[in-house]
């Protein structure tokens, strides 16, 4: 007994000492990477004071005409999906938690009866401490922190993507107001040539010809504004979505016109190398192949040791005598010495690496891609700025000087002007075409396009003393 107390006191203090931490922040990292990368801020909404709050929070953003930043900020705020991605945070904590907590000691009794005198009772009790598991505590405990990091980047990767989602579905919404507007200038331009073209058409003094080339041209007009409509509405649905709001909330409405194309382009070059630097989802596989590389190591290593547990036992003889002592169990490594974990913990490797080799690729060549893009969509926009749409405008101008000189008719004035409004129809659209390529292109990179590259992204792990991650450095 004398033994047992001593002992019992350290396990226990061993495991107290395990468990008990300071409070971590898990979430402290997503919140610091999203805004260096995109100077937004983001939380986790972890009760429903939280949710009220920033439910609040946005409907006082919604009463406002909607901007690309406010429908970006309401999205973070109230996206129901990326508040479930958030949970994944919660869950790879918990294993970190799970893993460097020290496994509960197993206790054994049994009490036999004798047949005969004396009929004391023989006890026997036992205490053991899986000692295997104590030591790898640390290994365990740094692939279930890998493992956090990487959840950490995935999730951190997903509100990136959101912001791009919103930025585009935003400039749609904008583009889709402003190019219905011209559409139906089109609309009563078209209905004005041809009520004009009855009224010569009564009178003789057209073909029938003339008129139906008139009436089919009038209902194209009508069907591509019934179209832009339609179109229209679908995209303010998407975005409602993405903003996560429903009922009342969804009145809001959207500031202003799409931005001007800029004449060049900060920081196109070197993107790829911004890209590999900045992208938290190829960090996020990079931590996966570090966490493989890990537990294949951890397998390796204790591959032959199955079960080693320490431990007291003692036993109570019927006359008074006690006898105590320690006891060591361990598994002997005949038929299973773990090849089918090292098998499959090879394979996880192997998947892993191919994973992130085949995303570093990926990334830079959809990096090239949407660069190239945008500096075509860019050229389109600035040429229907600055070559096409001044000659139509100033056709138009002309023809209106002939038509009031009565050297042209009211039908080329039309023609004139509707080929103007066309001009700028295609004009919006290259606009709008620019701006979600520049997010799409963004997302690319893992932010905006005017920061330089940034250090390659750090493993996060948690932190007692203070909410800023501990880090290590990937290789």
């Amino acid at each position: 007994m004398k033994i047992i107390k001593p002992v019992t006191a350290v396990i226990l203090a061993l495991a107290f000492t395990l468990t008990a931490t300071a409070k971590d922040q898990p979430f402290a990292p997503v919140e610091d990477a999203v805004k260096q990368r995109t100077k937004r801020t983001v939380r986790w909404e972890q009760d429903m004071a939280a949710r009220a709050e920033a439910q609040a929070q946005a409907r006082v953003l919604l009463k406002k005409p909607l901007t690309v930043s406010s429908a970006v900020q309401i999205a973070l705020l109230n996206n129901r999906e990326l508040q479930a991605t958030f949970g994944e945070i919660g869950l790879s904590y918990a294993d970190v938690r799970q893993a460097r907590t020290l496994a509960n000691p197993e206790a054994d009794l049994s009490v036999k009866f004798p047949n005969a005198p004396p009929k004391h009772p023989l006890y026997e009790w036992g205490i053991a401490q899986n000692f295997l598991d104590l030591l790898m505590l640390p290994l365990r405990t740094r692939v279930a922190r890998d493992r956090l990091a990487a959840a950490q980047f995935r999730v951190s990767d997903s509100v990136v993507k959101l912001i791009a989602d919103v930025k585009t579905a935003y400039y749609e919404l904008q583009a889709d107001q402003a190019l219905l507007a011209r559409l139906r200038i089109i609309l009563e331009a078209q209905e004005a040539s041809l009520q004009l073209m009855q009224k010569i058409h009564a009178a003789g003094n057209t073909k029938d010809l003339s008129l139906s080339r008139e009436q089919a041209a009038y209902s194209q007009a009508r069907l591509e504004v019934a179209m832009a409509e339609s179109e229209g509405r679908e995209h303010r649905e998407k975005l409602n979505r993405l903003l996560g709001v429903w009922g009342t909330d969804t009145t809001w409405k959207i500031s202003g016109e799409l931005p001007p194309v800029p004449d060049s382009e900060p920081g196109l070059k070197g993107l790829e190398t911004l890209a590999v630097g900045n992208r938290l989802d190829l960090a996020a596989a990079r931590g996966e192949l570090e966490s493989a590389v890990k537990a294949l190591g951890l397998e390796k290593k204790f591959r032959f040791i199955g079960a080693l547990d320490f431990g007291l036992v003692a036993e109570h003889e019927p006359d008074g005598l006690s006898l105590a002592g320690p006891a060591i169990r361990f598994e002997l490594p005949i038929f299973n010495q773990g090849q089918a974990r090292i098998a499959r913990g090879e394979a996880q490797l192997n998947i892993a690496q191919n994973k992130f080799e085949q995303l570093a690729i990926d990334v830079r060549s959809e990096v090239r891609e949407l660069r190239d893009r945008l500096i075509t969509k860019r050229d389109i926009a600035r040429f229907y700025r600055d070559e096409l749409l001044p000659i139509r405008q100033r056709i138009v101008g002309l023809t209106l000087l002939d038509y009031n000189g009565m050297l042209l008719g009211a039908f080329e004035l039309f023609t004139a002007k509707r080929e103007e409004i066309e001009a700028e129809h295609a004009f919006i659209q290259a606009r709008r075409d620019y701006w979600i390529t520049r997010a799409a292109l963004e997302r690319a990179v893992g932010g905006d396009l005017e920061s330089g590259p940034r250090a390659q992204p750090k493993a996060v792990t948690t932190s007692p003393k203070s909410s800023t991650p501990a880090t290590h450095q990937n290789h």
